[in-house]
């Protein structure tokens, strides 16, 4: 009488398990490092509110540059804004890790020759610059 096999035998349930390790442990880090850069792209967002009220505030002449600006906390993201030159800053706490909060800087400047208006440069630190756009690099 012949037995017919039935199920798997255990090294193939063993290669099943190794194959299924190896591909999470590839994949959690560069997860990791999507959410933290999701987070901060949200921090970014979140700022540009705060870059429009600056630069109404420029435009219309106003001395307190952060006048109307809600800083503080938002979400995950810490707002602050210097008033005398408008520079601000979003520090986001990503929370992934137990990492440093990663900090972005907004500077605007005023552009007074050919089409008049605000750029704003953008920068952070030489550590966090996996994590922010590609302008802030």
């Amino acid at each position: 009488m012949n037995r017919v096999q039935s199920g798997f035998t255990l090294i193939e349930l063993m290669i099943v398990v190794a194959i299924i390790g190896i591909l999470a442990a590839i994949a959690l880090p560069a997860y990791q490092d999507y959410t933290i850069r999701a987070k901060v792209s949200e921090g970014l967002v979140i700022a540009s509110g705060v870059k429009s009220t600056v630069t109404e505030n420029m435009a219309n002449g106003n001395t307190a540059l952060c006048s109307g600006v809600n800083t503080g906390l938002v979400g995950l993201t810490t707002l602050s804004c210097t008033d005398t030159s408008g520079v601000v800053g979003a520090s986001v706490d990503h929370g992934v890790g137990g990492g440093a909060a990663v900090a972005i800087t907004l500077t605007p400047t005023v552009v007074t020759t050919g089409a008049r208006g605000v750029t704003w440069d953008c920068t952070s630190a030489a550590g966090d610059a996996s994590y922010v756009p590609a302008e802030c690099r």
